[in-house]
């Protein structure tokens, strides 16, 4: 979403400029060569590749931290941490060690092509073009579960969007009473909010009794009007070279639809445009709390007064699936130039996503397009 907060853009994008050149700046031309990317909007090849996003366990572009040095490596979470909120950057954090969990979930045994499958080493930063305080610059940072994308434009931070972070498990045992749920908030809140709305608003905003496999939007550059939601096997950078691999995607995509119920009258149902379900206006005052609180789950991802806010009067919320916890689930959550999805569905609803977007400007479509039509006139 672009931001309007000259002050703490600029300040943001300064910090993340130091961090970007430390990092770059320790690299040996091999690793600069794979960590850096062309210019944002210098040309199409450039920006096509800027563009792509994952949340699977896929090749997401750039120098992973395990070709890192261990000062490499925390050059690396520093650039990181300058896009994030405290908050922000420990959820993070939790995600990318939760490779270890869901290693030992799955008894060791996934690997994906790889030496090893679920790898928290396994998660990718990339530069595009020269950071600085002029033109402009962006860095990506991502890997299973984990897509972080930031637009610097003229020495201001325009954009942090799409911005997607999962947990699988969603719930893991800690030692004490509370488990470890990274995005607790995110779904605890949205529940509760659901739950206070009186017969007839409930009605308005749950759309289906079940829920669909993921998010609706998935990795799209763009979002548009009548998106349907994509299928698991084509949410990854190409195809496996082991037909083993192709295999058990097509398996696994296969399974959590069937396990949704879903067919394509549901899929239009949910399928994205004009907002659905109940408006932030017709909500009582515990309910408009409530809903404040959900969206800063999301917003408070980034630095304090980075994020634009939308009027709390426009956000419709959505839900698709039972309300007790434990059951598949899915929300969204969409005003003008907002839109949050959430889905806890696979693995017996024990694997989340979740993602914020601004339709009009993710990667800061139309600030860059400006930008170029100033300084770089046809």
């Amino acid at each position: 979403m672009v931001v309007t907060a000259d002050g703490t853009a600029q300040d943001v994008a300064t910090r993340m400029a130091g961090a970007a050149a430390a990092w770059l700046g320790s690299l040996d031309a091999a690793q600069r060569a794979v960590g850096t990317g062309g210019t944002p909007g210098s040309d199409a090849d450039a920006d096509e590749e800027r563009l792509r996003w994952y949340y699977t366990p896929t090749d997401h572009g750039g120098l992973t931290l395990g070709e890192m040095a261990p000062a490499q490596q925390s050059l690396a979470m520093q650039l990181v941490a300058s896009g994030l909120s405290t908050a922000g950057y420990v959820t993070v954090s939790t995600i990318l060690g939760l490779e270890n969990v869901l290693d030992h979930v799955e008894g060791w045994g996934v690997d994906w092509g790889r030496e090893r499958g679920r790898d928290p080493q396994r998660y990718y930063l990339r530069v595009f073009g020269e950071p600085g305080s002029s033109g402009a610059w962006a860095w990506r940072f991502g890997g299973h579960h984990v897509s972080l994308n930031n637009l610097v434009v003229d020495g201001r931070v325009v954009s942090t969007t799409p911005c997607f972070l999962g947990a699988d498990p969603a719930s893991a045992p800690l030692l004490g009473p509370a488990p470890l749920r990274p995005l607790a908030g995110t779904e605890e809140l949205a529940r509760e909010l659901v739950r206070s709305l009186p017969a007839d608003l409930a009605a308005e905003a749950v759309l289906l009794d079940r829920a669909p496999s993921d998010i609706v939007g998935g990795n799209r550059p763009r979002v548009e009007v009548g998106d349907r939601m994509i299928l698991l096997t084509d949410i990854w950078r190409g195809r496996f070279g082991e037909q083993r691999l192709n295999d058990r995607l097509a398996t696994m995509s296969e399974g959590a639809e069937k396990a949704s119920g879903y067919d394509d009258a549901d899929h239009d149902t949910l399928a994205l445009g004009a907002p659905r379900g109940v408006p932030g206006a017709a909500l009582d005052p515990t309910g408009r709390e409530l809903l404040t609180a959900l969206l800063s789950t999301y917003l408070d991802r980034v630095p304090e007064g980075l994020a634009v806010w939308p009027d709390v009067d426009d956000v419709h919320v959505a839900w698709a699936g039972p309300l007790q916890r434990g059951a598949p689930h899915y929300y969204r959550l969409q005003a003008p130039r907002f839109l949050v999805e959430y889905d806890n569905t696979q693995r017996q609803a024990n694997h989340a996503h979740s993602v914020w977007r601004d339709p009009e400007s993710d990667f800061g479509h139309d600030v860059l397009a400006a930008h170029r039509a100033a300084h770089h006139p046809a």
